[in-house]
């Protein structure tokens, strides 16, 4: 045989073995699915930002993420196997996640409740399958404020003649959306309109989570309702101070262990790959529990992982959690009467009560 044709013969069979060991490679096996899933910079996602930095440290659990790329890609391994690939979005907010799941370019979401409401409410095939903590969310004005309570921030927008700027981080947040049911329940008139000056408190959509501290420092804003580790972070830069947690507004109780984020993942996938979206459950479920027994160090990871200072994490009042009990299932029913008071909804969920959609928003199947 000719040289080239043997140097060719030679390049076929190397190439037709090196395939076969892709394909037999665990991790890399054509038949297992591929997901986008997208989670956002808070610590309220401290579950899974956790499991992807522990990686194989969480393998005694029997389900765990094995990295492909660091932060990008991750196989979901259940037992030892590879069940699906994992393709890891970040997004800005809620919203931009809804906006992701109706465009499909996401699988399965991790963001506020409210947000999944609104995208079930504009059609989005979607279901919110468990929540991921309670709590941890509040009013933060800056440091050198004479308001400190909220009856001091009551009092003041009460004698300020103009409308008092409050931002908040996205339209669909759980915080913007409690402490709204709480202004509206102190008979304040709110507007996002810049040129009412009738109005008691002006809304004002600050776009993300890394503008609240800034709009903070620059007085675009006289206060903020965010998410943790925002709260935290702004005290420990002593540039804020947090003067209500949303738990404590009144009337007492209404909304304490209240729902924030959730996740969430598209009808079709529920489908195709129940298995899957089981496994990313379990997956959740288990770090949050190692998450709530293991504070401190699951505070670090999450703070190196965003890039916010220890001390903040260390702040948290979170709790963790996958299991949608009564007490959080009375908080999402707050939230869905809350949202049709202030006609947010425009479609599937206007004017209904939780009775006649539980079973078009969620699907607890996979944590039940």
């Amino acid at each position: 045989m000719h040289i080239s044709g043997l140097k060719k013969t030679l390049c076929v069979s190397c190439l037709a073995v090196i395939l076969s060991m892709v394909l037999i490679l665990p991790g890399i096996a054509g038949d297992i699915p591929r997901l986008n899933v997208s989670y956002i910079f808070t610590t309220h996602l401290e579950p899974f930002m956790v499991a992807m930095s522990k990686e194989e440290n969480f393998k005694e659990l029997g389900t765990w993420l094995k990295p492909v790329v660091s932060k990008e890609k991750y196989d979901l391994m259940v037992d030892g196997k590879a069940v699906a690939r994992l393709n890891i979005i970040v997004a800005k907010s809620g919203s931009e996640t809804a906006v992701l799941f109706a465009q499909k370019h996401l699988d399965i979401g991790m963001g506020s409740l409210p947000a999944m409401m609104s995208a079930v409410d504009n059609n989005t095939p979607i279901k919110v399958l468990c929540p991921i903590h309670t709590d941890g969310m509040g009013v933060v004005v800056s440091k050198k404020s004479p308001i400190n309570t909220w009856e001091d921030f009551l009092a003041y927008v009460a004698k300020n003649e103009k409308p008092v700027k409050l931002g908040y981080h996205s339209p669909t947040s759980a915080p913007r959306i409690v402490v709204e049911g709480a202004l509206n329940d102190a008979g304040l008139t709110l507007t996002q309109d810049a040129n009412n000056m009738d109005a008691d408190i002006l809304l004002v959509d600050l776009k993300s989570t890394s503008n609240l501290i800034p709009a903070l420092m620059s007085q675009q804003v006289d206060a903020w309702v965010g998410p943790a580790p925002f709260l935290e972070v702004a005290e420990v830069q002593d540039v804020g101070k947090t003067i209500i947690d949303l738990r404590n507004l009144p009337p007492t109780g209404k909304w304490s262990h209240f729902p924030c984020c959730v996740a969430a993942a598209r009808d079709e996938i529920l489908a195709a790959h129940p298995e899957e979206v089981k496994a990313f459950t379990t997956l959740l479920t288990q770090s949050a529990k190692w998450c709530n027994d293991h504070k401190n160090e699951a505070g670090k990871i999450a703070a190196n992982w965003i890039g916010i200072p220890e001390e903040a994490a260390a702040k948290s009042t979170i709790v963790y959690t996958t299991d949608p009990s009564e007490g959080w299932m009375r908080g999402a029913q707050t939230y869905l009467s809350v949202l049709n008071g202030m006609n947010k909804f425009k479609g599937q969920l206007k004017g209904k009560a939780m009775d006649d959609v539980q079973s078009l928003i969620f699907d607890f199947s996979y944590v039940k």
